[in-house]
């Protein structure tokens, strides 16, 4: 048996790194587990364990579930002014992150863009106040402020199409050659390049795992408590609600709406939260998931 790291995935094969040389593998009969991160062992091609994860980045609806990468410290959401940003995209990313105890990190791309830019950090003041860090760059000018975010830690990018984080990645990483593409104006949205998840090394220490671009985020996989903790800014309200099974949705004596009507809370993180809340209680009654892919 030969222990390697899984540093790219194509449908059911892989690229696993063993000792600074990259063998093409398979996995034994319909195992389709592995995911870009993952430590593995392998004998003759075949990868027949993967070794247990520190953490595990995924997202799932009520069908599948489609992992993204394992194994990492920290999530580098990559949005910018151009095309526009999905607020609710970044509070489901910012959600999964939370429940793997994951460093978020809020990086603004395309500063270039001034106008577009100054608009989008306004919208972005809430996070900062919630102590989630945010950095401002241009992946085609300078990246240097990003890399002190990067050191020591094995980052993944996520994002939707078009934010440039194969552009990101190949300021990062030249010899990546990372395909990128231009965004269409008329539809207000980036077009896919990276089809597949990879990782790259910045140092012995620090890598990073580029992802393709992201349209949905379904978080299946968490329960009420679950996603009620991952919401940072309502941990000091929770257990001082009046009844002990409240939901958050509006009950007499729910401590979190009198911290939404004292200004505590944001209303747009609580509209995000009572979202997936709502769907979480349809699964579990039987309607179904509204949330797709």
């Amino acid at each position: 048996m030969n222990k390697g790291r899984v540093v790219a995935a194509y449908g059911r094969q892989y690229a696993v790194e063993i000792e600074g040389n990259i063998l093409s593998c398979i996995t034994r009969g319909r195992r389709n587990d592995v995911v870009v991160g993952d430590i593995v062992e392998v004998h003759e091609g075949v990868i027949e364990s993967v070794m247990p994860r520190t953490s595990l980045l995924y997202r799932s609806d009520a069908f599948r579930e489609k992992r993204i990468a394992s194994n990492v410290t920290q999530v580098v959401f990559v949005l910018a002014g151009v095309p526009t940003y999905s607020d609710e995209l970044l509070n489901l990313c910012l959600t999964a992150s939370q429940d793997q105890g994951l460093k978020f990190l809020i990086l603004l791309n395309k500063a270039d863009m001034e106008e577009a830019t100054k608009a989008v950090m306004e919208s972005l003041e809430l996070y900062v106040k919630l102590d989630y860090p945010v950095l401002s760059i241009s992946a085609r000018q300078n990246v240097s402020p990003l890399l002190p975010f990067l050191e020591g830690e094995t980052s993944v990018l996520v994002g939707q199409s078009g934010m440039g984080k194969s552009t990101l990645i190949n300021s990062l990483v030249p010899e990546a050659n990372r395909a990128t593409a231009e965004i269409s104006s008329k539809l207000d949205s980036g077009r896919h390049t990276t089809t597949h998840a990879r990782l790259y090394h910045l140092s012995p220490i620090s890598h990073i795992i580029d992802s393709p671009g992201l349209q949905e985020f379904g978080l299946n996989h968490l329960d009420l408590q679950g996603l009620v903790h991952a919401f940072v800014e309502f941990r000091p309200h929770l257990g001082h609600c009046r009844f002990r099974n409240c939901r958050h949705a509006g009950e007499p004596g729910c401590a979190l709406q009198a911290a939404l009507e004292s200004g505590e809370i944001s209303e747009r993180r609580m509209a995000i939260y009572r979202k997936l809340a709502s769907e979480f209680i349809s699964r579990k009654s039987g309607k179904g998931s509204a949330r797709n892919k």
